[in-house]
């Protein structure tokens, strides 16, 4: 260890209180001894929930020494609310404590800038390394490792079990079903019965199951459904990173596309469908002849083609946000939705809180959304409309389409001949999709374990207006230039893999983009002045970064590499007093 000086870690407070403790308030005291890792994150967040796979198998392998926190620190203003906390912690079935911290109390105590953070403390007390973003669990674990040796040698490290404390079960036929999708001929529901990981089917009646698919081995947090032409269902196998179809007549399963590994910058973006990579495929749907892939992890569109057994994609460049346009030039945020109606394919942009869609000659629009940051509940003209986090989207008969408006819990509807936006139910409880039956809508409620069949309203539902901006506190900036530092360093053990090239990137925007007025665009350094535009006051720095790196070991000819990667949004404000320099860390060791 260095003898730079040491920072104490900051204790864990929130107002929402502790999860999966037993009911007891934990203190970094009640866990000195241990190697804690504080991972901050927020259940919207895709990128959250690689992180916490990522750490299952290091908290698994170093449970004795090792005490993993989650810190929930919400961007939406839904994720505040702690009935949702608890209902995520089991969705997602995270088995390590959980602190619920809906003012971003222990967020703002680590300077935390991004989701996903971890935050690596020492067996005394001290903070060791700061990470955003993802893929850091290899560089986390050697330096677990270093700290057993070091701290075991010290006699300050104390091995036991941690404070995890298991829920008690609940007994539903559906726990957090995600999509579903009408088979034909029978009236059932096929449902992805997400947390449990199979695909249910019920009958009519949307309540009797019939018989029950899949299960861990087969399907790992399965989301979106569709009918292909020759009567099989592609299943979005979300977390396996993978495309299965299932056979109603025979029963079958089959592995269609995807590796079962996470793509990674640098993969293959089109080949074989088996061997390419992909990342946390949210739904499916048949359009123009191929399955069209929302790729939440990464952000994009992608497509796999049954006849020649390929994928590839098809619109996104990987960055998040909100960009229209030619569809390789487009950006998106966590697409979690699709419907296709004629020429056109509609997208649940979650993360923007956004309503898009494809045309037929392949551009973008949006019609409700602005951007990652502005989201409510208001009715109205398309251009000033608002949605929060929607994950569904459903072509309806007159060429409206209705949203599964998740974190409002609402049913709304967009209108092209109009260009209106109403609500058609209220008091849903976190839907994720609704499917046509008839004159009736049977919604997905997510978080109520059901589905719900609701009339189509002739006339819709008033709702009084909510707007909403994301509540992080803005950097105060000063004017003029900006000088914009990620900080980076190669885990111990790893260097900058070079060898074909730099090994960073990053790539800087902002909203509204007349925010910069020099230092926009993508570069292999990671710093660089940014020019603020003296007529702009606010606005968000949208900031993307990844480095290579890869084990620094002579004596192997073939060195394990790997990828950090991670995007911020920046909400900044230009004062006379503010900082001329903007540090933003995405993997540094303080100790």
């Amino acid at each position: 260890m260095s003898s730079r000086a040491r920072v104490r870690a900051p204790e864990l407070i929130g107002k929402g209180g502790w999860l999966n403790t037993g009911g007891k308030d934990l203190s970094l005291a009640d866990l000195r001894g241990r190697v804690v890792i504080v991972d901050f994150w927020t259940f919207c967040c895709v990128n959250c929930l690689h992180v916490l796979d990522e750490l299952r198998e290091l908290e698994e392998k170093h449970r004795d020494t090792v005490v993993t926190i989650g810190v929930h620190s919400p961007k939406f203003v839904h994720e505040a609310e702690h009935q949702a906390v608890v209902d995520a912690v089991e969705r997602y079935g995270v088995h390590h404590p959980v602190l619920d911290d809906p003012e971003l109390a222990t967020w703002k105590q680590y300077a935390v800038r991004a989701w996903p953070t971890l935050v690596v403390i020492d067996p005394e007390g001290y903070v060791v390394a700061q990470h955003a973003g993802e893929g850091h669990a290899h560089a986390i674990e050697k330096l677990v490792e270093e700290l057993e040796a070091v701290h075991a040698a010290k006699g300050t490290l104390r091995r036991g079990d941690g404070p995890y404390v298991a829920p008690e079960p609940v007994a539903s036929d559906l726990r957090f079903p995600g999509k579903a999708l009408l088979l034909p001929g029978s009236g059932n529901y096929l449902v992805s019965d997400t947390t449990r990981h199979q695909l249910v089917e019920l009958e009519a009646d949307g309540e009797t199951v019939v018989r029950r698919i899949g299960g861990a081995g087969e399907f790992k947090e399965p989301q979106g459904l569709a009918l292909l032409p020759d009567g099989r269902v592609v299943i979005a196998d979300t977390v396996h990173h993978q495309l299965r179809t299932y056979d109603p007549a025979t029963g079958a399963i089959e592995v269609v596309a995807g590796t079962g590994k996470q793509w990674w910058q640098g993969s293959p973006t089109s080949g074989p469908a088996r061997d390419v990579d992909l990342s946390s495929p949210w739904d499916v749907a048949w359009w123009r002849g191929k399955v069209w892939i929302a790729m939440a992890g990464v952000h994009q569109l992608w497509t796999y083609d049954p006849e020649e057994g390929t994928v590839r994609v098809a619109a996104g460049t990987t960055n998040e946000g909100l960009v229209d346009g030619p569809a390789a030039e487009a950006w998106f945020a966590q697409p979690s939705g699709l419907a296709a109606d004629g020429d056109r394919l509609w997208v649940a942009d979650s993360e923007t809180s956004a309503l898009r869609y494809v045309d037929s000659d392949l551009v973008v629009h949006t019609a409700v959304g602005t951007g990652l940051f502005d989201f409510g509940h208001r009715d109205g003209a398309a251009g000033q409309a608002l949605l929060q986090h929607p994950l569904g989207v459903t072509a309806l008969p007159d060429g409206s389409v209705a949203v599964s408006d998740t974190y409002n819990h609402a049913l709304r509807r967009y209108d092209p001949a109009s260009g209106e936006v109403t609500t058609l139910a209220t008091d849903l409880r976190e839907p994720s999709d609704a499917v046509l039956v008839g004159d009736d809508i049977v919604v997905v409620e997510s978080a109520r374990h059901r589905l719900t069949r609701l009339r189509l309203p002739e006339e819709a539902v008033r709702v009084e207006a909510v707007a909403h901006r994301t509540q992080r506190a803005a950097t105060e900036v000063a004017p003029g230039r900006l000088r914009l530092d990620v900080v980076f360093e190669a885990p111990r053990g790893q260097k900058l893999d070079t060898r074909y090239g730099p090994s960073t990137r990053l790539l800087v925007s902002s909203t509204p983009p007349e925010l910069l007025s020099g230092g926009e665009g993508a570069g292999t350094d990671l710093g660089r002045d940014l020019e603020l535009n003296p007529e702009v006051t606010e606005g968000v720095l949208h900031v993307s970064a990844m480095a290579a790196s890869c084990d620094d070991d002579p004596a192997n000819e073939y060195p394990a590499c790997h990828v950090h990667q991670q995007d911020w949004g920046v909400p900044v404000r230009v004062t006379a007093d503010g900082t001329p320099r903007l540090p933003l860390v995405l993997a540094g060791m303080d100790d």
